[in-house]
């Protein structure tokens, strides 16, 4: 039901209760049997137990699950208990992730007042939040936390603070009479009060129209359950990529036995071979390079103010295509600031940022006289109940910001609190929504008496009949009521708020009643202002344009206001169209993802309609990061493809629902994620690449021998120790490189790439088989040379294996070749080759590991034909094309 269309009167009928004496205990009692306790519910929680066992089930993790039972059965004990151990390593890393994700409903219901004062048998009581019912007549005073839906039926200078809700800065001033319109959206409802807000000045009585799941809040609630949380891309390629792995191990592994048996070699003997070729193809170590690449990525964010929640999210940001922010807050400094003064006839402009006391006025780039401006701001800031304090070199505002916005204003023309206290108030005609407007009756040092009233143009118009003209005081013409209508116009297609500030000279005996005081006044002046974008903000828009991403502004304000603000930031193109809630509620799903894509600008808008706007981004095929700092955007963050939430004035309930948090919640920080999303994932490919070219080799050389009638070339333990060590550190070095200088400056990649794209599983295959084909040689010729010394020969082609590797890791570093890119520039890098040179070096000729690696000593003559052997690939291909450049 639309409460809000019903008089109080028809609310308090057809909830059937009695203003003056609320409910009885008995209705109240069986109330709550019946619509159940006012709460929100929460989804089961999946046990400790559950969410550890759930490891396992990565397509990855049961393929290397499958390899150590194969070597346990095989004997194969030292390569079983390694993958064990990175098998362990990897679950309890996404056990302790997990644990932490799913608590957005808690901290909803943390949002819940603890206590409600109602009205029960005429007497005003307190009592637990839970027990609070529908038709219960419930008193609202400052700082209260709304407990429940409520139709307000009584108010005076109630103003309720909805951003949480709404995303509007600015605390909403409610009324009491109906409201005819259809399907108003809840922020458009003046006569409602909210569960979860806050009672931020005046007082009021309502009755509860909702409790529990049936509030705002419980729908948000219901939506944030019902929202399942997208697969990354990442997650999504290293699936495949498992599925491909394991395919190919399997095949090897069959057609390693059916060649050696038909060759007459014995069936243990090929099953081994074939269990040493599948531990070949799967790079043992995938899983947990990626998780170290990404958690250093983490840490790096860290140090650009964004908190990652999940792993998986930092290379997500790489993908995004879209952004759909948040205005208040993320895009703008969330706080008003005075931006233009109509004074004396004079369009005058304010300097200054935030809530900086410093700045200056200024008309055609001259600075104003500060007594022609005096005038407007005194009577602004002594018209007002916001007070300034100063923490730590910084003003804060403590009270309404608009009022806040005048006194810093004030401070600029160095006006002070000594200036303020000339004034003694007499009387006050307080601020009401119907009325729009606020009055004080002040005496000043001279016992001159007079009322200084602001506040709606529109409602303050009619009612001048003067004018001051450079403090002196004419009559009000036409010509000067239209030159302020014309002035008004400007400030509002500028995105200001505007306020009027009129006085008027009182006589001592002068009746002190409202309706006589607010008329006959005199102008004095118009104020513009703005929550004014965060300077940095427009750069970041641009550089996430240079990358291909949209951003779109998603906002609880009002259209012309967001459209003022999307110019500003170059965020609204020429054509680009804005969209309200009301059109939103008219608009099929299909209607609006055929319109989306050419939509910048959403104002006016509802939890369901972000979660709806979403949906329809990705229903286009786009990848979606959702900013907000509000409960109205968990369920959008959730569903999205990576929420960002902000961290400082973000609510629990978004940090909770997020992948990301904004430590200062600045835009401009989002585009520093992406940027280093986006080089995770070139690194991420770079050692993907890396592992599975030096994976084909080791398979090819294995494969090539067999099929060759040869001994095998290499031992498990040899093969393992090549994947765990070899390719195990210079593949984490790969995941620290350093982004190319182009990494802004392409478009996203496309969210149906695969990882093996723009060549890569060509390179992979290339350069694979020139590994396995010089390790083969070296072992042919070794073997050949002294058929009756295998393990020789099996050091050498090992060592071959190793060396041809760890150079052809510097040719990952580039998708060009292994000249475009200073090869001392990662020091990682050249740390990694060399620790991992100097294992290969104790494994060759340290006599305890001799016996377990099965290795001999090499010479010198040895180590000129390995390392001559070694670089062929590398340099074959290094100089197939790309220059050298630093």
């Amino acid at each position: 039901m639309n409460w809000y269309q019903l008089s109080e009167e028809e609310v308090l009928d057809k909830l059937a209760v009695n203003q003056k004496v609320g409910l009885t205990k008995e209705v109240a009692t069986e109330r709550l049997k019946k619509t159940g306790p006012n709460q929100l519910e929460e989804k089961q929680k999946a046990s400790l137990f559950f969410l550890f066992i759930k490891q396992f089930q990565d397509f990855m993790v049961l393929v290397l699950l499958a390899a150590t039972l194969l070597s346990g059965l095989l004997g194969e004990y030292v390569d079983a208990i390694a993958i064990i151990v990175i098998v362990l390593i990897n679950s309890f890393l996404g056990f302790f992730q997990e644990q932490k994700a799913e608590k957005s409903l808690t901290k909803l219901k943390e949002l819940s007042a603890p206590v409600a004062h109602v009205l029960r048998d005429k007497e005003w009581i307190t009592i637990p939040s839970q027990q609070v019912v529908i038709g219960d007549i419930i008193k609202l005073t400052n700082g209260d936390r709304i407990v429940a839906d409520i139709r307000i039926c009584k108010g005076e200078g109630l103003e309720i603070e909805e951003s949480a809700l709404t995303g509007e800065s600015a605390p909403v001033h409610k009324k009491i009479t109906s409201i005819a319109t259809e399907d108003l959206d809840y922020a458009d409802q003046q006569n409602m009060a909210f569960m979860g807000t806050l009672v931020s000045k005046g007082t009021g009585v309502g009755v509860v129209v909702a409790t529990g799941m049936k509030t705002v809040m419980g729908q948000i609630a219901d939506l944030l359950v019902q929202t399942k949380a997208q697969v990354t891309p990442l997650e999504r390629r290293l699936a495949d990529l498992g599925k491909i792995l394991i395919v190919i191990a399997l095949i090897l592994t069959a057609f390693v036995v059916f060649i050696g048996v038909w060759q007459g070699h014995p069936l243990y003997d090929m099953f081994l071979a074939g269990i040493s070729l599948a531990v070949a193809a799967i790079p043992e170590g995938l899983p947990a390079i990626v998780t170290v690449a990404l958690s250093l990525g983490v840490q790096r964010m860290i140090k650009k103010k964004a908190i990652v929640r999940k792993l998986s999210a930092v290379e997500t940001l790489g993908s995004t295509t879209v952004i759909c922010s948040d205005k208040t807050g993320t895009m703008t400094e969330n706080r008003m600031t005075v931006r233009q003064i109509y004074t004396n006839q004079r369009l005058i402009q304010v300097t200054g940022e935030g809530q900086a006391i410093t700045g200056n006025f200024y008309q055609d780039q001259e600075i104003v006289p500060d007594r022609l401006i005096h005038a407007v701001l005194m009577y602004g800031m002594v018209c007002n109940h916001a007070t300034l304090t100063q923490k730590k070199k910084l003003w804060q505002v403590d009270g309404d910001p608009t009022e806040g916005a005048l006194l810093i204003a004030a401070r600029k023309a160095n006006l002070s609190e000594d200036d303020r206290n000339n004034f003694k108030i007499i009387k006050e005609i307080p601020f009401d929504s119907e009325r729009k407007r606020m009055t004080v009756i002040v005496e000043d040092n001279q016992k001159k008496r007079f009322a200084i009233t602001k506040g709606a143009p529109d409602v303050l118009l009619p009612r001048i009949n003067y004018l001051t003209d450079d403090a002196e005081r004419r009559p009000f013409t036409s010509k000067d009521k239209k030159e302020i209508e014309e002035k008004l116009n400007v400030m509002t297609e500028q995105a200001l708020r505007t306020i009027a500030i009129c006085v008027k000279p009182l006589n001592a005996d002068m009746s002190l009643d409202h309706t006589s005081i607010e008329n006959n006044l005199t102008f004095v002046g118009l104020v513009g202002m703005m929550d004014p974008p965060r300077k940095e903000v427009k750069k970041a828009i641009k550089a996430c344009k240079d990358a291909g991403i949209k951003t779109v502004m998603i906002t609880g304000d009002h259209a012309k206001t967001a459209e003022a603000i999307a110019k500003q930031l170059d965020i609204l193109p020429l054509g680009g169209q804005v969209l309200n809630g009301y059109e939103l509620n008219h608009m099929s799903e299909k209607e609006l993802a055929d319109r989306v894509d050419n939509v910048y600008v959403f104002a006016r808008v509802t939890p369901a309609h972000k979660l709806k706007i979403v949906q329809a981004l990705q229903a286009k095929g786009h990848i979606v990061a959702m900013t907000g700092d509000g409960v109205n955007d968990a369920p959008a963050m959730k569903a999205s493809d990576i929420g960002i939430s902000m961290g400082k004035s973000g609510t629990d309930v978004a940090k909770e629902a997020s992948a990301l948090v904004l430590l200062d919640d600045n835009f401009a920080t989002i585009e520093a994620a992406i940027e280093e999303g986006r080089n995770i994932y070139e690194n991420i490919r770079k050692f993907v690449r890396y592992l599975l070219a030096s994976n084909v080799g080791e398979i090819l050389v294995m494969l090539f021998a067999i099929a060759l009638g040869f001994p095998l070339p290499l031992i498990p333990v040899q093969i393992l120790w090549v994947n765990l060590v070899t390719d195990g550190l210079p593949a984490m070095a790969l995941g620290l490189d350093q982004a190319e200088n182009n990494v802004m400056k392409t478009k996203p990649r496309p969210v149906k790439e695969g990882i093996f794209s723009r060549g890569l599983g060509i390179k992979i295959l290339t350069r694979g088989l020139m590994i396995g084909v010089v390790t083969l040689l070296a072992f042919m010729t070794a073997y050949q040379n002294d058929p009756a010394h295998l393990t020789y020969a099996r050091t050498i082609a090992f060592t071959t294996l190793v060396m041809a590797q760890l150079i052809h890791v510097f040719d990952c570093r580039s998708e060009r070749s292994i000249f475009s890119r200073n090869p001392f520039q990662n020091i990682y890098l050249l740390g990694a080759v060399f620790s991992s040179v100097a294992l290969l070096m104790v494994v060759i000729y340290y006599p305890p590991l001799q016996v377990i690696f099965e290795t001999v000593d090499l010479h010198l003559r040895d180590w000129i034909f390995i390392l001559s052997l070694s670089a062929i690939p590398t340099v074959l291909f290094g100089f197939t094309k790309g220059t050298a450049k630093s």
